[in-house]
């Protein structure tokens, strides 16, 4: 691996830079987990997506600029550094994107991603139900063939962005009497569909970042299959492996997130000299693991452009990203002692409660996109070769 980015890269990285030093917001937006927030950050999408900054890496007839992988790593780093509002539309973008780019139809491409990489349609993960957390093979939400369409029932949980989205990509079993990893199919789901109803479920502090679905009867076309009928474990499997891997946690969020905790660190040192070294350990070792982190996805993203698959080697990222998030905010908040426990409006909040918000959203990292628990048990079959219990 070549340590050193090429002149190619080191010129789209200064002009995202750029971009993104003319465009960013000056005003302060509501959480997008908010009704009113949601369609601030809908036509924040549809602002990167006129400057061709939604979807860098997608073929350019979807708005994108067919970027290498390196360069969006690079676009990732620009992005979350500059310091830009949140992407509401990343569980399309990175999650059902590469999964639809490689299992869709060139109809369903065409139908789907441009309203995707524009942000007018915004899209939920509806994948866990009441009785079916971690083990997602377990679910029973069925899809039942009635002539061009499917009959949905059953229940969808912990959807997010379920509360707001216009669609909603699911898993369904579509053989009732099929059990396990058979019998089941891929289905986007619009959010406006007969028989779909949800209800918003509040985080602890209170936004509504996700929904529980309803589906009674609910109808959709089998237009809207993705992959074949009863390869939805597959066709699952592909975004998994997005979720876990370096789509989702791209480095340049943690790179961000350690720079604003030296900059915490030296204010309140400045002010508590006699701060226990021990913290100053934590700040220092929150940002060599960031380093390592952004390192060990390079050296992966090269290896993908030279041929090469992501295998189960998204597990153990998924568990490293994961707990350094817990690791960097909890660190924070041991900085701030009494006042990080400040949110809102509070007279000495600091940076307006975002290490409280940022750290209570962190702990669910090491469950969703499977438990770190199930990451470990493929980590120890699949990487090191260990027997199963």
């Amino acid at each position: 691996m070549d340590l050193a980015f090429n002149t190619n890269e080191e010129a789209f990285r200064d002009e995202i830079s750029a971009w993104l030093k003319s465009n960013i917001p000056k005003e302060k937006w509501e959480p997008m987990d908010t009704q009113i927030g949601f369609e601030q950050h809908r036509a924040w999408e549809r602002q990167l997506y006129e400057g061709r900054w939604s979807v860098p890496n997608w073929p350019e007839k979807y708005g994108g600029r067919e970027c290498t992988l390196i360069e969006w790593l690079l676009y990732e780093e620009e992005y979350y550094l500059s310091g830009a509002p949140g992407r509401v539309n990343t569980n399309g973008i990175t999650l059902l994107g590469p999964t639809l780019f490689s299992w869709g139809t060139e109809e369903q491409k065409d139908r789907f991603f441009p309203k995707m990489a524009n942000g007018e349609e915004i899209w939920a993960q509806g994948w866990s139900e009441p009785n079916s957390g971690s083990d997602l093979a377990s679910l029973s939400a069925t899809a039942v063939r009635d002539g061009d369409d499917y009959v949905i029932n059953g229940q969808k949980t912990w959807c997010s962005r379920g509360a707001w989205a216009d669609w909603i990509f699911c898993i369904v079993r579509t053989d009732p009497t099929s059990e396990r990893h058979a019998g089941l199919s891929y289905l986007l789901v619009p959010g406006d569909a007969p028989g779909l109803t949800r209800r918003p479920v509040a985080r602890l502090d209170g936004e509504p970042a996700f929904a529980e679905i309803f589906f009674d009867d609910c109808r959709v076309s089998m237009q809207n299959l993705l992959g074949e009928e009863g390869a939805g474990w597959s066709v699952a499997m592909a975004t998994a492996s997005s979720e876990r891997g370096l789509n989702l946690r791209a480095p340049g969020r943690f790179l961000a997130a350690t720079s604003r905790l030296i900059d915490l660190y030296k204010e309140v040192i400045n002010n508590n000299p006699l701060m226990p070294s021990v913290i100053r350990d934590q700040v220092t070792e929150a940002y060599v693991n960031a380093q390592a982190y952004r390192w060990q996805v390079f050296q992966k993203a090269s290896a993908l452009m030279n041929g090469e698959a992501m295998g189960a080697e998204a597990s153990y990222m998924k568990i490293f990203w994961s707990e350094l998030d817990v690791d960097i905010h909890a660190t924070a908040l041991r900085l701030l002692a009494d006042r990080g426990e400040l949110v809102g409006e509070a007279p000495d909040v600091q940076g307006e409660g975002s290490w409280m918000s940022g750290y209570l959203f962190a702990l669910a990292g090491p469950i969703y996109a499977g438990t770190n628990e199930i990451q470990r048990n493929i980590v120890a079959e699949r990487v090191l070769g260990l027997p199963r219990k």
